[in-house]
């Protein structure tokens, strides 16, 4: 029979902290064998010697034994004990063991080249571990963020939840929520829908995903707004359409460029409330003829409303899809920029004709969008909450430009000439200096702002350098120091 191993022979540390005493001894029995100290058929000691050695209970070493068995580092023989088993493998079974290499990261050359331009290109937008940060463009107002009135509702709502809530969702979205949005974005946008017509999305970028893959065939033309988002170029890529630029002027979109350059494209994207980046609002006329093109084309117009709610100067201006009576305009919208970040929910109201295979689409995608969080969001509307909200911020995002504005004609003054916005929550500031954006940028960066350079967001028509500056996230106060602290580097090149 095999020799009983004694304790003193497996020099096993004692236990420390506050760490379970069965998990202990389990660790470092589990141990001793893949070094080697227990070898294979090697006998283990008693439940009884273990517990009397170490002052541990036998129920203690008892579940310590049972978890190294159940994991196969041990056999048991009924009338004879425990053994160290015979099918540990090899490679474990050394005295001096090897540590793992870490598996080095996967080359972009090793993926096919539509996933390589797909890498290529996208931005990986940091954790928010600080708020308010000088001139961080992609966030708004989460300091003024109603965070107790937001917790009393989502408690509210969880009290209440029926189990159902806890089951499998509806691929559209919670419906009490596309009733509240259809509801409120008829009210403030203009847009004419029924909650059946709306898809709830994770944001945009799920939203214009869906479009793009089942909208668009390889090889199709789709215009796209140059300067634009390049989110949504970078999505529009990865479906192997043919990308169309198209120009953009005070007006927005050059409608008729586009029917030059691609009169037969099957998609074109736009912001024509608060174009991005350029922050012009699309003129009446011009999006009539954005409209009429898309009907002889038998094209689809994707419009993006993403941060439209807060305008400046009189009433938000009424959605594209108010005007649409050809079926042929998709409106994307998210609560993201409305309320927080971490809030990963939008929505698509789409046209009739498209609402059952988009059903199947978001489906397909990831089954059903959050729905204990749908529910939060849509007793925050019904409640008038959001409204409120809104409201709320316009004031203060309003007082924000004004801040910027003012600090930037006195301390920027011959630099950077900043743009009054008259909606949304970033502007640009032209440079009067500097020939390449890019190196101002990377200049204030150095100072620890965010800019981004205007020509990030440029394909084929180059505009005089100029930096985005967001201003929602930030206080007045913030505001202020950020200005000093970009003109100080905008002045010492």
């Amino acid at each position: 029979m095999a020799k009983e191993e004694t304790f003193q022979d497996l020099s096993l540390n004692l236990p420390s902290g506050k760490q379970e005493l069965w998990r202990w001894l389990y660790t470092e029995l589990r141990g001793a064998i893949l070094d080697g100290r227990l070898k294979p058929g090697a006998r283990m000691p008693s439940t009884r010697s273990l517990g009397l050695q170490y002052s541990l209970s036998r129920g203690t070493v008892v579940v310590a034994f049972d978890q190294l068995q159940a994991e196969g580092y041990t056999r048991t023989e009924p009338g004879s004990g425990t053994y160290v088993a015979s099918g540990v493998p090899d490679e474990f079974m050394s005295a001096t063991p090897k540590p793992a290499a870490l598996p080095r990261p996967t080359s972009k050359a090793a993926f096919p080249k539509r996933a390589q331009d797909f890498l290529q290109n996208v931005e990986v937008l940091p954790a928010s571990h600080t708020l308010g940060k000088s001139f961080r463009a992609h966030e708004p107002a989460i300091d003024l963020f109603p965070v107790d009135l937001w917790a009393r509702v989502a408690s509210s709502v969880l009290r209440r939840a029926p189990r159902s809530l806890y089951g499998h969702g509806n691929a559209a979205g919670h419906l009490p929520l596309r009733r509240a949005i259809a509801e409120y974005v008829g009210a403030s946008r203009g847009v004419h829908c029924s909650a059946e017509q709306i898809i709830i999305t994770s944001g945009t970028q799920q939203a214009l995903d869906l479009i793009g893959r089942f909208l668009l065939a390889p090889g199709d033309q789709a215009w796209i707004e140059d300067p634009g988002y390049s989110g949504a170029l970078h999505i529009l890529r990865t479906t192997d359409a043919r990308i169309v630029p198209v120009p953009v002027d005070g007006d927005g979109v050059i409608v008729k460029a586009g029917r030059k350059l691609a009169p037969k494209a099957k998609l074109a994207y736009v912001t024509p409330a608060n174009q991005f980046p350029m922050g012009v609002t699309m003129s009446a006329d011009r999006r009539m003829e954005l409209l009429r093109w898309a009907a002889s084309a038998n094209a689809w117009i994707v419009e993006d409303d993403y941060d439209a709610e807060y305008r400046y100067s009189g009433r938000p201006v009424a959605a594209l899809q108010a005007l649409d009576n050809y079926g042929c305009v998709i409106y994307v919208g998210t609560f993201t920029k409305m309320l927080f970040n971490a809030l990963r929910l939008g929505f698509m109201v789409l046209p009739v004709r498209l609402v059952e295979p988009f059903v199947s689409a978001r489906s397909f995608v990831d089954r059903h969008p959050p729905t204990l969080d749908q529910a939060i969001l849509a007793e925050f509307i019904t409640e008038g909450h959001f409204g409120h909200h809104i409201r709320r911020m316009r004031q203060a995002y309003a007082e924000r430009i004004d801040v910027l504005k003012a600090a930037a004609d006195k301390h920027l003054d011959g630099v950077l000439d900043v743009i009054h916005a008259e909606a949304g929550i970033r502007t640009l500031g032209w440079l009067k200096t500097w020939k390449s954006d890019h190196d101002a940028a990377q200049q204030a960066r150095k100072h620890g702002l965010e800019v981004e350079p205007l020509s990030v967001f440029t394909t084929k028509y180059e505009q005089p350098p100029a930096l985005m500056l967001g201003f929602a996230s930030c206080t007045p106060a913030e505001l202020r120091r950020g200005v000093s602290i970009l003109a100080t580097a905008l002045r010492s090149s």
